[in-house]
């Protein structure tokens, strides 16, 4: 089996290369991925893949083989908010939207993994599910509309579900593995410190509220050290500072 999906992917290395680059120069916001979402289930239908698209929005949940037992494979479909400057040749047609994440790279792992399997479907002991989430960079995300629309439960139920992401600091061809927790779960925060302005060099007439926000982001970090548990890992970052005049 082991054998057959390596000459499969071997075979159509090409055709997943030029998928993954389509799919990064056309990034879509989470919630927003339609066009990502047909493409996706216009490959799927190449392949004969059964699926449903539309699932929380813009997902899709297929399954591949037949029996009892089942396991899930989920990557995520959505890009971030930014500008990408790489000059790729391949690079974001969508101003402003760039797959700065790597999700261009999971959704192609999960379509060349649903390909091969449905080629080799005959060979599955059981059902595979796959897992286009949609919104993985949205809170509270797309991940629990999904599971609220029924894909953990629905008929097959998989027993595991399986993802992965991707690392460039490994080698090519290399796969890392811990065991308990692993990448980080996100929670947002966004503070508002409202202050009277006025002229630099008299900082006594006013309440700089620019300084205010410095000071907090610096003493919020002895959060980690001085509170977090040390064998817990923890991070708080600051990724954002906006500031504009009111009246």
């Amino acid at each position: 089996m082991k054998e057959k999906i390596k000459l499969f992917v071997r075979d159509h290395l090409d055709q997943l290369i030029a998928m993954r680059r389509h799919i990064h120069a056309h990034p879509e916001l989470s919630f927003q991925e339609h066009e990502t979402m047909n493409y996706i289930s216009e490959h799927l239908s190449k392949f004969q893949v059964n699926h449903e698209k539309g699932v929380a929005r813009t997902g899709i949940v297929g399954v591949i083989g037949e029996g009892e037992n089942c396991v899930a494979l989920r990557a995520d479909i959505d890009a971030l908010p930014m500008f990408e400057k790489t000059n790729a040749v391949y690079a974001s047609k969508n101003e402003g939207v760039m797959h700065a994440c790597g999700h261009d790279v999971h959704t192609t792992c999960l379509l060349g993994a649903a390909m091969a399997l449905q080629y080799l479907a005959s060979d599955i002991p059981g059902r595979v599910k796959i897992l286009f989430q949609p919104a993985e960079e949205k809170l509270p995300g797309g991940a629990q509309d999904m599971i609220a629309a029924g894909v953990l439960k629905d008929d097959p139920a998989p027993e595991a579900i399986f993802g992965l992401h991707v690392h460039p600091p490994l080698e090519v061809g290399t796969l890392g593995f811990k065991s308990g927790m692993f990448m980080a779960s996100a929670d947002e925060i966004i503070i508002t410190f409202k202050g009277k302005g006025g002229h630099a060099a008299v900082p006594e007439e006013f309440i700089d509220p620019v300084f205010c926000a410095a000071t907090f982001i610096t003493q919020v970090q002895h959060i980690v050290s001085r509170k977090a548990n040390p064998g817990t890992p923890t991070v708080i970052s600051f990724g954002k500072i906006e500031t504009k005049g009111g009246a």
